[in-house]
């Protein structure tokens, strides 16, 4: 078993080797309550601790995809590091951040996701600073999320699961939030550390609302 650790905004554990049964008693021995998310596909195990950085840039984020979401009028579930699984694809993986939106009406009176029938969340995002040593795309099109976002502490990227072939795209756009430039989200980030949070927070709900004009 090979064991590999990086850290600067993420501490990483890679373990290679691992059964699929493993990764399931791991997450039910860790439980719920826990700050680590797992990866998981085809024996190889990722173990993540986020750290200031990352969590920073994670729960930002959420607040600015709710603060759209109320602005828009748009019934939003939001399942935060939902586990996300499938055996018989043996991959999963727990995001920073998961949002139904579309399929919103499909899930809205429930409190767990099992993907063996209930669709996968609308909208994914990964924080990564420290760059994963696992294929989270792979993961995230075997598990048939459409909408992937990264963020590298610089940059957003948005990429759309193209279905027949099971690869990501890069797209300029999301097409969740289409009228939203990609850079908008990096830039109210920035500006989020010199004025605060809950006044870039209401600047960012006027500059949603000019948008949409």
């Amino acid at each position: 078993m090979k064991i590999s650790t990086i850290e600067i905004a993420e501490q990483r554990v890679i373990l290679n080797g691992v059964s699929w049964q493993t990764f399931e008693q791991l997450l039910a021995e860790l439980g719920e309550n826990r700050a680590t998310r797992l990866a998981y596909n085809q024996g190889c195990l990722e173990i993540m601790t986020p750290l200031g950085p990352h969590e920073y840039n994670n729960r930002f984020i959420d607040d600015l995809i709710r603060a759209i979401a109320d602005e828009l009028n748009l019934n939003l579930k939001k399942f935060g590091s939902l586990t996300l699984k499938r055996e018989a694809m043996q991959s999963g993986a727990e995001p920073d951040s998961c949002y139904y939106i579309h399929n919103e009406p499909r899930v809205r009176g429930k409190l767990a996701i099992d993907l063996d029938h209930d669709p996968p969340p609308d909208l994914v995002w990964e924080i990564d600073i420290t760059s994963s040593s696992i294929d989270k795309h792979r993961i995230y099109a075997e598990l048939g999320v459409l909408e992937l976002w990264r963020y590298d502490g610089q940059k957003l990227k948005v990429f759309v699961l193209q279905e027949t072939t099971l690869i990501y795209q890069s797209l300029p756009e999301s097409p969740t939030f289409p009228w939203m430039p990609l850079d908008a989200i990096p830039r109210f980030i920035s500006q989020s550390l010199v004025d605060g949070e809950t006044a870039t927070l209401r600047v960012f709900r006027a500059w949603v609302k000019q948008q949409r004009k």
